[in-house]
């Protein structure tokens, strides 16, 4: 019989003095000259601690902190003294840092699309993503003129976000063969987008242009080539791997069918109830 699966953290949150929570590791200056502290630290200033810090109870005053270094060090130079934490059962991190999800470029425009939707002004939304409002507004308008089938196929991909005024020059039937010519081969640079651009078709172009599209040796056309080698030299590489095994399933499987199309009663039903099917099996088994 299953076994339950324990929760391992309490359901409730608590407020904790920061002077009770014990960091498992120093945060080096170094840290906090990056990007992604300065955008934790402007978002904590402007609108508070999102997610609550994970901690042990190790004793009545001390807890261990399992999760969220940066945002308790975030939180001490802002001078706040306290914060809403989550009681883990266990003195581990991996629960918490087993799956680590980075938001696509389209969820980003959903999500920035759905604060403006409810009366966010954008200037607070700058403040708070650490950007310039120039950025909000691009983001915002990200996804005008591309069509939903090529976001469908982009949704969860971290593509940068000039692909996208690339995209919009071509007709939606192209969109989503470059979506998927971008996914197929993992790159999703503004270079490949426009090598893209550069050999379609011009009928499939919302402003066709006569001149020459790429130049054979340019670098665009280089990359381009690259990355679709890259993919061939990966489908090859799978297809020898599974080869062996392929072939000794179908010697396995066409000895069966012979030896089940020998039986008389067999080959009868299937002359008479399926006589194309039989000769298609007959021949794609056939010595």
């Amino acid at each position: 019989m299953t076994k339950p699966v324990h929760i391992a953290f309490e359901k409730f949150e608590y407020t904790i003095p920061l002077t009770k929570i014990v960091p498992q590791r120093p945060l080096v200056p170094e840290h906090r000259q990056t990007a992604k502290y300065k955008q934790i630290f402007q978002s904590i200033k402007a609108i508070g601690i999102i997610e609550a810090l994970v901690v042990y109870p190790k004793s009545p005053d001390e807890y261990l902190l399992l999760d969220g270094h940066t945002r308790l060090g975030v939180l001490k130079e802002l001078g706040i003294s306290e914060a809403r934490c989550t009681l883990a059962t266990d003195d581990e991190a991996y629960t918490y840092n087993k799956h680590l999800n980075c938001i696509s470029t389209v969820g980003q425009y959903f999500m920035i699309l759905k604060a403006i939707e409810n009366g966010v002004p954008e200037k607070r939304l700058a403040e708070a993503l650490n950007v310039d409002i120039k950025n909000i507004r691009l983001k915002r308008n990200m996804l005008n003129g591309i069509c939903p089938e090529a976001i469908l196929v982009l949704r969860n991909q971290k593509v940068a976000v000039g692909v996208f005024p690339v995209l919009r020059k071509m007709k939606p039937v192209r969109q989503v063969e470059a979506a998927e010519h971008m996914t197929a081969g993992a790159t999703y640079s503004v270079t490949f987008a426009k090598a893209l651009l550069a050999v379609t078709k011009p009928e499939l172009l919302v402003k066709p242009t006569p001149k020459p599209r790429i130049a054979a040796n340019s670098v665009a056309a280089q990359e381009m080539l690259g990355m679709e080698t890259d993919r061939l030299v990966k489908d090859l590489k799978t297809i020898e791997e599974s080869y062996g095994k392929d072939v000794l399933t179908l010697t396995v499987c066409s000895g069966f069918i012979k030896k089940m199309l020998a039986d008389s009663q067999v080959g009868s039903y299937l002359s008479l109830h399926h006589s194309d099917l039989l000769e298609a099996v007959r021949t794609a088994i056939a010595d």
